[in-house]
């Protein structure tokens, strides 16, 4: 058949009606009713219904037999209206069929480990097939399966027109697409780098950008104005749920501008790309100091699609007659609650003490929870009686509570404490009882951030150290100062979700330095960390600032799916793993000593086994376990067992070729086996009651560390 013919599934429409057409995809599913064969054809653009009968060509008929699903083929035919009553309204196509006339197949397929097919529903199968109820390591080991689902498809469709309308938004305004390099210098500054070993240089490495960051500036530096660039970045961090150890990212910066062209020029293409997923955004985006965030919502990622904002009531309940509050804020501490509005009867009393107050918020890390409701317009808790009628009189108005809301509140000596808590509680409580609106979105930029934070005892950066100060005048010396500058740095932030963000950089040397100083950085250490770029900064730096928005969180939230695993085509796992190519894996030796690298000796590789079954085409998704030579020891000393060295890597081989292999049996099909307790009849072949002979028990107990009689003796462990 001649590829040059080929027609897509989904452009054929009742106008085709008697054309002659070559289809060629895959057997997305079957149906035989004996006298005739019903296919659904799939490809990149839709489904459509083959009909193969019999009676008009039979050799086509006979053939089609052979079908399974997922089969790669091509079929001729002639394109005929469905009959009446017949039409499938699930489909694009539902009103046309394909009389085949003939087949090829081009391959065939093994069993599915999960069905592909989403369109059963179209032979009267109402199934659920949504990628969602299959496992998702399941679904990534086999992710080649798992992308041709129509659903999946379309959100790399989608993905694509969003990355696409990116690029010719940031053409029209004058930008630049520049690549910056993958190998760069390690500058250990914020997340943890994956390093790369150089060959020709042993014992040195190359770091995979967490961020073009430098190069940027760079490019600003060398006069390029306007660059932008979608980039894969890198960082070896501890995993959350939206996070991979590589992502995609919008990298952009400008030169002799500031905050506000940031804002108008990110705001404007927010709203095109959310257009793509029929969400209208409204213009200007809001504004909220970090200082606001942080006191009013305890986050600096305020969900704003609901309220509950705190209130501080620290000030009306100085002389309380509630010790707790009043030893409190007498030390310091902060009294702050927010108001659940007609909730009264889903916040029992039950679920406020023994739930919240005991349980929940005490998890969150405060010491405990205030609660009390509105009931016929007065204020009940089991504290209530401690306060006289004007601070409750106060209090009602402070949250501005109503008939059938619920206060909560947390106290402690800790403000940010109060804060941290609280933020967490929010967001429990909203979610617990739906309080947070579907399909609406709260677009914020947090800004005036903290220049610096105090980790450890010292002072480090909060963003990174090339961010501009609102102020240049400062004493790097100075740590209360230090503490008191805020930033020119600006975060995106859409329903509790940071998309993004960035900053105007430092653009003059004399501030650099004092920043280093501040941070307690030498010039030698400067040099050594950030050396090319510094020396750059002295040759004539332009204003500047720029921004980074995550690809894959905006268009995860754009395409209103769970995770960013959804829309990255080869995702790791929860885990980092990739449980379709196994990656992270151990490699040869001789790689290794070709980079100069040692690893301890004496393991033979544990993934020998897993890579043989995979050559010869078993699936293998396990993670192969290494027995490192502490293991050993550490088993040997709760065993209080003495271990040789020279024994120890014998039992490291052997106890990872073990459980290597265990993991292996552990895939065999048992399902026709009876279950039994023992394979063969059990019998104790070491001794009854007593060592039959005095020579056997002499050699059993000759490697005993201490002996009572004919037994060992074993030291106590717990002392009574």
């Amino acid at each position: 058949m001649n590829w040059r013919e080929r027609v897509y599934a989904g452009s054929l429409t009742s106008a085709a009606q008697g054309s002659n057409v070559l289809l060629m995809g895959w057997v997305d599913a079957i149906r035989n009713h004996g006298n005739l064969l019903f296919i659904h054809l799939r490809d990149k653009s839709g489904i459509i219904q083959i009909v193969f009968n019999p009676v008009t060509n039979k050799e086509s008929f006979e053939k089609a037999l052979s079908l399974r699903e997922e089969f790669v083929v091509a079929v001729r035919g002639i394109v005929a209206f469905r009959e009446k009553g017949a039409e499938n309204q699930n489909l694009s196509t539902g009103n046309i069929e394909i009389l085949a006339k003939k087949i090829d197949i081009f391959s065939s397929s093994r069993n599915l480990p999960f069905k592909i097919s989403e369109k059963a529903i179209v032979f009267g199968e109402d199934i659920n097939l949504n990628p969602e109820h299959v496992d998702e390591d399941l679904r990534l080991a086999y992710r080649y399966l798992d992308i041709r689902r129509p659903s999946i498809q379309d959100l790399f469709i989608k993905r694509f027109r969003i990355i696409k309308e990116i690029r010719d938004y940031f053409y029209a305004k004058d930008f630049i697409e520049i690549e910056t390099p993958f190998l760069t210098k390690s500058t250990p500054e914020g997340a943890r780098d994956f390093l790369v070993p150089s060959r020709l240089h042993h014992g040195k490495f190359y770091a995979l950008p967490q961020s073009p960051q430098l190069f940027k500036q760079l490019l600003m530096i060398g006069g390029i104005d306007r660059y932008f660039q979608i980039v894969k970045c890198f960082r070896d961090e501890d995993l959350r749920p939206n996070r991979q150890p590589e992502f995609t990212q919008l990298d952009m910066e400008a030169s002799f501008i500031d905050e506000e062209f940031i804002c108008e020029l990110i705001e404007e293409l927010i709203v095109r790309l959310f257009a793509i997923g029929e969400i209208n955004l409204s213009r200007p985006f809001k504004r909220m100091t970090y200082g606001d965030a942080m006191d009013l919502y305890g986050t600096d990622c305020p969900d704003l699609r609901f309220g509950m904002a705190f209130k501080d009531a620290t000030d009306i309940l100085t002389d309380t007659g509630y010790s707790i509050f009043r030893n409190i804020i007498g030390k310091g501490g902060k009294v702050k609650g927010f108001c659940v509005k007609k909730m009264a009867d889903a916040l029992s009393k039950n679920v406020l003490q023994n739930e919240y107050a005991m349980r929940i918020v005490p998890s969150l890390g405060a010491k405990g929870m205030t609660w009390m409701k509105v009931i016929d317009g007065k204020l009940q808790s089991n504290i209530v009686q401690f306060f006289n009628s004007a601070e409750l009189s106060r209090i009602i108005e402070l949250f501005d509570a109503k008939e059938g809301d619920v206060i909560m509140m947390i106290a402690d000596f800790s403000p940010d404490l109060v804060n941290k808590v609280l933020g967490l509680l929010r967001l429990h409580v909203a979610e617990r009882f739906g309080l947070i609106p579907e399909n609406k979105y709260s677009s914020l930029w947090v800004t005036d951030f903290p220049l610096f934070e105090l980790k450890d005892g010292r002072i480090s950066s909060q963003h990174h150290p090339f961010t501009m100060p609102d102020r240049t005048e400062f004493d790097p010396d100075n740590v209360e100062d230090l503490l008191k500058l805020n930033s020119r740095a600006y975060d995106l932030v859409i329903n509790g979700e940071e998309l993004g963000g960035g900053s105007i950089r430092i653009h003059d040397m004399n501030i650099q330095k004092k920043v280093f100083q501040a941070l307690g950085l030498s010039s030698k250490a400067a040099n050594a960390r950030f050396g090319f770029f510094l020396n750059a900064l002295e040759y004539g730096t332009p204003p500047h600032g720029g921004l980074a928005l995550g690809i894959d969180r905006v268009i995860s939230m754009i395409l209103k799916v769970s995770s960013i695993r959804e829309v990255i085509v080869f995702p790791k796992n929860r885990s980092a793993v990739c449980p379709l190519t196994r990656a992270p894996s151990s490699v040869e030796e001789p790689q290794l000593e070709e980079l100069g690298i040692t690893t301890p000796t004496g393991f033979s590789s544990v993934d020998d086994e897993i890579l043989t079954r995979q050559k010869e085409g078993v699936s293998d998704t396990r993670t192969a376990i290494k027995i490192t030579k502490d293991d050993v020891r550490h088993v040997a000393k709760l065993a209080r067992l003495r271990v040789d060295n020279s024994e120890i890597n014998e039992y490291a081989q052997g106890l990872t070729s073990i459980i290597n292999y265990v993991e292996i049996v552990k895939e065999l099909d048992t399902e026709q086996v009876s279950p039994t307790s023992h394979a063969l009849e059990s019998k104790n072949v070491w001794r009854d009651d007593e060592p039959e002979k005095e020579s056997v028990a002499e050699a059993i107990l000759s490697n005993a560390p201490a002996r009572e009689g004919n037994y060992f003796k074993a030291p106590k462990i717990l002392e009574g």
